[in-house]
């Protein structure tokens, strides 16, 4: 025991000599500190993140969207054939404990999970990454700044600010290659939705900001805030600005689900929500059964 506790003392001795500039610098600066190895990967860091390979490729992007807080109709979104479901997190009551348990319910379904929470904070980030979100959609982005801020607690360091601590994710992704924490910036899908006019100002800009995958174009608060429908010429000059935007920088462009026909820049797609999919199949299931 005694030899044990001398070398332990050796050993944070010549720790403390290895770097005594660092521990007795007054003017120690955060931004000079060179980040260490410890989650370096050897080689290229592979994307497990089924909706981020599609990202990568340019080939389409599907979300469901889930407004329920009922765990059985997530899961029945999330094995319909969905690249990914996002839950609604900016205009539901769900919580933060009903989307964990949603995600729980059928992690390994294949629609990667997803949520579109209603503001750039720690706090919001956070509580959907440790859930083990993989799909972040962000809202009514104004500025540069915010998308940064995106960005920020997003991100594990070096990149950003997400911090380590536990959450269900761990269960989740624990066998992924070159492990979660390792892989994760690598692997995250980042979209942030253009809807207000500040945002249509600032759109190059905002695109711009490293980390972002795609911007979408919010169809209805795009029309909310500018006064203009969908047709309007107006309005389709505002939705050029943001694929512009988006393409010279190497962006994807989303847009809802009905575009996709019609709209070959777009690659990215919300689909149709849970309670209103299950009226459109009641109502189609009755018409196609009705009697002559």
């Amino acid at each position: 025991m005694k030899l044990t506790t001398k070398a332990a003392l050796a050993a944070i001795t010549a720790s403390a000599l290895a770097f005594p500039a660092l521990a007795q610098d007054p003017d120690f600066k955060a931004a000079d500190f060179k980040y260490g190895p410890s989650f370096d990967v050897e080689g290229e860091v592979e994307v497990w993140n089924t909706a981020k390979q599609k990202i990568l490729a340019g080939e389409d992007l599907v979300g469901g969207t889930v407004r329920s807080d009922n765990p059985r109709i997530y899961c029945s979104m999330a094995n319909a054939g969905y690249d990914f479901v996002w839950v609604e997190m900016q205009h539901d009551q769900t919580n933060w404990a009903s989307l964990a348990s949603m995600y729980r319910e059928c992690h390994d379904a294949p629609a990667v999970p997803g949520v579109r929470i209603a503001e750039t904070t720690e706090r919001e980030i956070q509580h959907a990454m440790d859930a083990g979100a993989m799909v972040l959609v962000v809202p009514t982005i104004d500025s540069a700044e915010e998308a940064r801020e995106v960005v920020k607690w997003t991100y594990f360091p070096p990149v950003g600010r997400h911090s380590s601590g536990g959450g269900q994710f761990s269960d989740f992704y624990k066998d992924v290659p070159n492990g979660y924490r390792n892989s994760f910036n690598e692997n995250i899908v980042v979209i942030t939705m253009i809807e207000t006019m500040e945002g249509v100002e600032n759109v190059e800009e905002i695109a711009e900001v490293e980390g972002i995958d795609a911007l979408m174009v919010a169809s209805g608060d795009l029309g909310n805030f500018s006064g203009y429908s969908e047709g309007d010429p107006e309005y389709e000059a505002i939705v050029d600005r943001i694929v512009a935007a988006a393409q010279a920088n190497g962006k994807k462009v989303c847009g809802p689900l009905k575009w996709r026909a019609d709209r070959q820049d777009f690659t990215c797609f919300q689909g149709g929500a849970d309670l209103s999919l299950v009226a459109a199949g009641a109502a189609a299931e009755l018409e196609e059964t009705a009697r002559n």
